[in-house]
């Protein structure tokens, strides 16, 4: 083979990568067991606040050594490879922004009955389209008065810069959906710093492409009602004066004393823990940092100056931007300077703060939780002015981002703060006069005159921007503005000063999310969930690795060597952080799947290096010519695979896109893997002198002149698949389907007991308390373990009708208190968002259909008769899988159909059509060797002389997918279940159906219609 030493060194360099990647992920797993160990208390049990103490103390810490390269705990964590919620529990929340908030707001919160019931209208719209909401509303008001403006409701004294007496109802349209998109941007950045307060490890949010919404994930989190509190609260701007010189530095000075004198009070060790002494103390009076941390300012680099070059002026003045500021900055850093020469160095304060001859604080990020709770402390809170309180900037700063500032500000009685962000009117990113980016706000006639006041109060001091009590600037004043018009500029880069206005804007206009989606996953069920995972892909890769060497002897040997490696580069490459991927447990059912397909291109490699050695070719040119012919087919089954991955990728949300990248990551490295790591392992082997045999005593009796009557038994193949689908939409339009709650809306729990419970006899006990809205009690894992499904209040998707239904739950439940129920997981999705995972669903399974065909149809030089043999297969596939799920209900199976059974079908799909295109290139390849005879004459032949490569493919599919049915657990029950029987009737279609059409689509008279 040429390149086999490409081959070599690219199989060596990925599985060193793949070794490095994954060592951080058993390093990872070994401190987090020791923190474990370190936080178990006598009595067994955890202490987790201990725990997360421990591993926060750590995060900075290099804790891995590898080659000589430094790891913190923190890049140990980053690197590691990522489980989502379902496999180490937490929550996982889609937030929509409330449009209609904004349109009322927008309004003056007109109370004019044509536009509230426009309102109203496009709410009820919305959840049977996918249309924005603004031109929902616009719709619905066009269609309630004809002949009215919007700019009447609109044209309000806030928005008379954009609406006038003179615009359209798109320019008012335009303007409305201006302003919900920047609500959304300004929802992303509030919850994107609120995230962090949670206490979770590795929280992720990201906006969902196309749709408005915002989707947080937050691993291991268990203060549900904390959490929704935290999302779904309206943002607090407000502006603080920062206290300076003597307000604040004797306060700070005490601090410092008593912090040196108290070193071993219980409550402060308790806090921060025993205190490790310097040997030799610190004697460097004038260095605030202490002997030996002279270049500890460093690190800050420009970050800390960077504050006091912020300032905020009238807004048509650009005098104190820039090159002016450095002047005031530097009278403002020798100005009211703490006599730091008399601060007791290498004491406790120094170990937790740095502070600047300004009096600036700088903490640690790892060290905040700390500095939280000794400002907490009531001996240390009185030793600051009751108006003084504490709040960090937003963001960290020095060259690892290790560093955070706080702020002591100013509040007045009630803790409310001197201006409140309700007063601006609006607030947008500009440039000054010097080209530099600014901020331009305005605000209303109580808050220019509550403004004017301060800023002429504070003239050569910060007033610090606070957004949920986080400072995002805190720019000098350069004089009192008189008129509410301000600009805040200095050292902004572009993007900064777009943030800061649209924080800004936060008081402007009410933004209140609600949860439209939601799932919550317990520990315990996390746990369960790895366990089930680890069973099925174990249980599934032996019995491949023992069957193909049952089969195919030391060519099976072969073949297990590439699938090992496959699973192996599989889990590497999805540790790699760049990749941004989180192993699910659909994730490990792809592994598993992947398993058991990998397999696929080492069969038709093989069978065709049977074939050869059978027509007298030497073992060496067999293995040759099996490789070179097996290419095409296996080139095809592959990227109609992945098409269908990719087309899953792309439309799916949720376990769909998880299943998806290990799709796409498994079918790569099988490919690798199959095609040439096992061709040079086999002509390494044939060098040698050992020509690996490819049979056993079984396989040589398995097929042997088997011959399939494809052409004749046709008709009866479509009776029966026919007599199959039309039972099983009777059954689907009489009973229907069982629809999980991403597809009709709804609230869904899991309830843990400590016996056995009848599922009937908890639904009827449920029935009455949820009001005899639709209701479903079935066994999840086990007879004590239900899952309850009920469409009570699907429609309300507010924090109350969650609590509501929450109580119903707990009502009923209390009937069993003696079997100690536990809600393990529960999930919300509302009407809206499930009808846009339906219509995501169609279109993907459309889509899907689509690309193969064109595919096919461009592979096979545009024959038009296999593209269309190859879609009604699939169709046909989808079609009598549904139905044997239909049937499957009335046998008492009862199987969900949700995101991850879409994820099965189309999973179906594209195995179905892999196996299609196999016996398409079969059929190809006898009407290009013999063009004289008739397609007719050629199918039977065709399809018995792939017939063996077919099975095989299916049986080594078989048994991994009825390991996940047997072991995988409730969750890829209806995933599994689905894919056995689409193994099964795939395989049916893709020998009898699609061949079939072929040969009816073709003209009989002619010799070959079909293009060779």
């Amino acid at each position: 083979m040429q390149n086999r030493a490409v081959v070599i060194t690219l199989a060596v360099v990925v599985a060193l990568l793949c070794s490095y990647y994954l060592s951080f992920t058993l390093v990872s797993r070994g401190i987090q067991k020791d923190a474990t160990e370190y936080a178990r208390k006598a009595d067994g049990e955890v202490d987790f606040r201990k725990r997360q103490s421990y591993l926060d103390s750590i995060w900075r810490e290099p804790v891995y050594n590898f080659l000589g390269a430094e790891f913190t705990y923190q890049e140990v964590k980053n690197n590691e490879l990522k489980l989502g919620l379902d496999l180490q529990g937490g929550m996982q929340v889609t937030l929509e922004v409330s449009p209609v908030e904004i349109l009322r707001a927008m309004s003056g919160n007109s109370r004019d009955p044509q536009f509230l019931q426009a309102l109203q209208r496009a709410r009820e719209m919305q959840q049977n389209s996918q249309d924005p909401f603004v031109t929902l509303f616009v719709q619905a008001y066009e269609e309630i008065n004809p002949q009215g403006q919007l700019r009447d409701i609109f044209a309000t004294s806030a928005n008379r810069e954009r609406i006038t007496f003179e615009s359209s109802n798109d320019e008012v349209a335009q303007v409305l959906q201006s302003e919900v998109d920047d609500a959304i941007d300004r929802s992303f950045q509030i919850l994107r710093t609120r995230i962090d307060r949670f206490g979770t490890t590795q929280p992720n949010i990201q906006r969902l492409p196309g749709t408005g919404r915002i989707q947080v994930e937050l691993p291991g989190a268990d203060d549900v009602d904390r959490i929704h509190k935290n999302l779904t609260s309206v943002a607090k701007l407000e502006f603080l004066e920062v206290a300076e010189g003597d307000e604040f530095f004797p306060s700070l000075q005490n601090f410092i004393a008593y912090l040196s004198e108290h070193e071993d009070d219980p409550a402060i060790v308790s806090i921060v823990g025993q205190r490790q002494r310097p040997a030799t103390p610190a004697t460097d009076g004038n260095n605030p940092f202490g002997e030996g941390q002279e270049n500890e300012a460093d690190p800050f680099g420009d970050s800390a100056a960077d504050a006091t070059t912020t300032t905020v002026g009238p807004a048509d003045s650009a005098s104190a931007a820039a090159g002016d500021t450095a002047d005031l900055a530097n009278q403002l850093a020798t100005a009211d300077t703490m006599a730091t020469d008399s601060l007791p160095q290498g004491s406790l304060f120094f170990d937790l703060f740095q502070v600047t001859q300004r009096g600036d604080l700088f903490v640690n990020v790892r060290d905040t939780a700390k500095v939280n709770d000794l400002l907490a402390l009531p001996q240390v809170r009185s030793m600051f002015p009751s108006n003084i309180a504490f709040a960090y900037d937003v963001k960290p700063f020095g060259d690892t981002e290790e560093f955070v500032t706080l702020y002591p500000v100013k509040r007045t009685r009630g803790g409310v703060a001197s201006l409140e962000g309700d007063v601006i009117t609006d607030a947008r990113q500009d440039f000054g006069e010097n080209g530099q980016p600014e901020v331009t706000m305005q605000m209303n006639a109580t808050g220019a005159k509550k403004w004017k006041k301060l800023t002429g109060e504070n003239i050569g001091q910060r007033v610090a921007i606070a957004l949920d009590n986080q400072v995002y600037s805190a720019p000098v004043v350069n004089g009192e503005i008189p008129n509410g018009s301000s600009s805040i500029s200095g050292n902004f880069e572009l993007q900064e000063a777009k943030d800061l206005a649209n924080i800004l804007k936060a008081g402007k206009l009410p933004a209140p999310t609600r949860i439209v989606e939601e799932a919550i996953v317990g520990p315990s069920l996390g746990r369960e969930a790895i366990n089930q995972g680890l069973v099925s892909v174990a249980a599934g890769l032996g019995l491949v690795v023992l069957f193909m060497v049952l089969y195919y002897s030391t060519g099976g040997i072969v073949s297990d060597v590439a699938l090992l490696a496959n699973v192996f580069f599989i889990l590497g490459i999805m540790a790699q952080p760049q990749l941004g991927t989180a192993l699910t447990l659909p994730g490990i059912a792809g592994i598993v799947l992947t398993i058991g397909m990998a397999v696929d291109a080492n069969v038709l490699i093989f069978e065709r290096i049977k074939e050869e050695i059978a027509r007298g070719n030497s073992p060496a040119a067999a293995i040759k010519l099996g490789y070179q012919k097996a290419l095409s087919s296996i080139i095809d089954g592959n990227m109609t695979t992945l098409l269908t991955a990719i087309i899953l990728f792309l439309l799916g949300t949720g376990p769909i896109k998880g299943f998806a990248v290990t799709l796409i990551i498994g079918i790569l490295c099988s490919f690798f893997t199959a095609v040439f790591l096992t061709r040079v392992i086999v002509e390494w082997s044939v060098k040698r002198g050992r020509v690996p045999s490819f049979e056993t005593s079984i396989s040589r009796k398995i097929f042997n002149n088997v011959h399939l009557n494809v052409v004749a038994n046709r008709k009866k193949a479509y009776i029966f698949s026919g007599s199959l689908i039309v039972v099983g939409l009777i059954l689907m339009f009489t009973m229907g389907l069982n629809f999980g709650v991403d597809f009709t809306g709804g609230r869904s729990y899991v309830v843990d007991f400590n016996a056995p419970v009848v599922a009937s006899d908890l639904k009827a006990t449920l029935t009455d308390d949820f009001e005899n809205a639709g209701t479903e009690v079935k066994t999840y894992n086990g007879n004590s373990q239900l899952k309850v499904t009920t469409s009570y209040l699907a429609n309300d998707e507010s924090e109350e009708a969650d609590n509501q239904v929450r109580a119903a739950l707990q009502k009923g439940l209390s009937e069993y208190s003696d079997l100690n129920p536990q809600v393990v997981s529960s999930s919300k999705v509302g009407a809206t968002i499930a009808d846009d995972i339906k219509n995501s669903a169609l279109e993907s399974v459309f889509l899907a259909l689509a690309v193969i065909f064109i595919y096919v149809y461009v592979r096979f030089n545009r024959s038009w008769q296999f593209g269309l043999g190859a879609v009604v297969a699939l169709f046909h596939d989808v079609l009598t899988v549904l139905s044997a799920v239909a049937i499957a209900r009335v046998l008492g199976l009862q199987l969900e159909v949700d995101q991850v059974f879409v994820a099965a079908m189309l999973t179906v799909v594209g195995y179905s059509i892999n196996d299609t295109v196999v016996i398409f290139d079969r059929i190809r390849e006898y009407i290009q060797d013999n063009p004289r005879l008739r397609v007719i004459d050629l199918l039977d032949e065709a399809v018995s002389s792939t017939l063996s490569r077919t099975m095989m493919t299916a049986v080594t599919t078989l048994f991994v997918v009825l390991v996940l049915f047997l072991f995988g657990g409730a969750v890829l029950k209806g995933f599994s279940f689905s894919l056995i029987m689409g193994v099964l009737l795939g395989t049916f279609s893709s020998l009898f159906i699609a061949p079939g059409l072929i040969v009816d689509t073709t003209k009989s008279e002619t010799k070959t219609a079909v293009k060779a």
